[in-house]
């Protein structure tokens, strides 16, 4: 035993023979051994190290890039141009760490939080219990599980491209959630189902994430998301997913209040080896339905509607030499991806985008990847002219992306 402990147990001990004075004042008594007993159990407990109780992790990711960009909008038979490049842009820089701690074989806390654009945020921050096999219970900041992209796709040493497609950006939110799997046969299935606070409807008939901005919900009706995920075969090479969030957006005693938002989604995944390729393709299709409302117009006190539906889509493809036995040439990959995003014609914010990516990876690792991506977003302007919109003015963006991205 150290100096040090010697010491710090002396004065333990004295410090129990000094409470004990008061009490045996009136007798002379010898030290209680029952004490100097206890004391020894504590101290045997403070310093026993159960193996496999408690483990502390960091992993993260970081994503860093240079963009260069022209965008061109033609309207009314005029055209305008503007260039620009940046290093470390807002969309394409990301630092995230990531602190796991698992207490226990039953207990995991997640807490990532995220330096990106400019601004620290936080991606996960939650706290998991491995009820059974099959069955995770989790409460906290969660992403919820509509459609594949957001929860396992967006990191960018697992994004095939340099940029995210248009429109999938999934909503984060307080809540609890049961996610889990099991096996019938050869296929399996897996299966996520949260609770949440739920979106919040804008006076532009935009939606945002409602608990991005407190804890408190903006209406007393909560939010169900859940996915299903079925893989039909024994090797899990195929996926297929089908997911729906609902609930209303409304604030509380607002005109909105009793406005409910619909949300469906497809995803699809497959892996498949066809030597010496890799084949990856991904694909996700959604819609989104806002119930009926009336919104104030901008350009003077009148009222206006639309039908605020919204849909997007995207399918990836990517081909890697994996099984080839050069060095050089298996680490390298051709990604291409088409998507669509089409937003609510006749509102402040209608367009129609169609875009192409192609790109070219090399990865250093497995979870280490240089991106170089060209994508061209063509956009047609649907918004409402009554509400001083430029209906009809077409947008051409073209952007080529280098990109390192790392997953630690």
């Amino acid at each position: 035993m150290s100096t040090k402990k010697k010491l710090a147990r002396l004065i333990l001990l004295l410090l129990a023979s000094g409470v004990c004075i008061p009490f045996t004042h009136a007798q002379q008594t010898t030290f209680d051994s029952s004490i100097y007993d206890r004391l020894n159990q504590l101290e045997s407990q403070s310093n026993y190290k159960r193996p496999g109780e408690d483990h502390f992790m960091v992993v993260g990711l970081t994503t860093f890039g240079f963009v260069a960009n022209k965008t061109t909008v033609t309207y009314n038979g005029s055209k305008t141009s503007t260039k620009t490049n940046s290093i470390g842009d807002a969309d394409h820089y990301e630092f995230s760490p990531m602190f796991l701690w698992r207490h226990g074989d039953k207990f995991l806390m997640e807490f990532e939080p995220s330096f990106s654009n400019g601004q620290l945020g936080v991606n996960w921050a939650d706290i998991s219990y491995f009820a059974a096999p099959g069955l995770i219970l989790r409460g906290g900041w969660l992403v919820l599980p509509f459609g594949a992209y957001n929860k396992r796709l967006a990191a960018g040493w697992i994004n095939k491209l340099a940029s995210d497609p248009e429109g999938v950006a999934g909503a984060s939110d307080f809540g609890v959630e049961a996610e889990g799997g099991f096996q019938a046969g050869d296929m399996k299935w897996s299966y996520d189902v949260a609770v949440s606070n739920g979106m919040q409807l804008l006076p532009d008939g935009t939606l945002q994430n409602a608990g991005g901005s407190g804890i408190i919900d903006n209406n007393k009706n909560k939010t169900v998301t859940a996915r299903l995920g079925w893989l039909p075969f024994g090797n899990s090479s195929l996926e297929l997913g089908v997911s729906v969030m609902t609930g209303k957006v409304g604030d509380a005693g607002s005109a909105y209040e009793n406005v409910k938002a619909d949300m469906y989604a497809l995803d699809l995944s497959l892996v498949q080896n066809l030597k010496p390729f890799q084949l990856n393709i991904k694909g996700q299709y959604s819609i989104s339905n806002v119930g009926h409302a009336e919104y104030p117009s901008p350009v003077d006190s009148s009222n206006y509607s639309f039908d605020n539906s919204t849909k997007t889509g995207y399918i990836m493809a990517a081909l890697r030499p994996m099984f080839s036995a050069n060095k050089i040439i298996k680490n390298f990959e051709l990604a291409a991806r088409y998507g669509n995003y089409t937003t609510p014609s006749n509102s402040l914010w209608g367009t129609k985008d169609n875009s192409f990516a192609i790109g070219l990876n090399y990865w250093i690792t497995w979870r280490t990847v240089v991106h170089l991506t060209y994508e061209a977003i063509k956009g047609t302007n649907s918004s409402s002219p009554a509400l001083g919109g430029t209906n009809g003015a077409i947008t051409q963006s073209n952007s080529l992306y280098l990109q390192f991205s790392i997953q630690l």
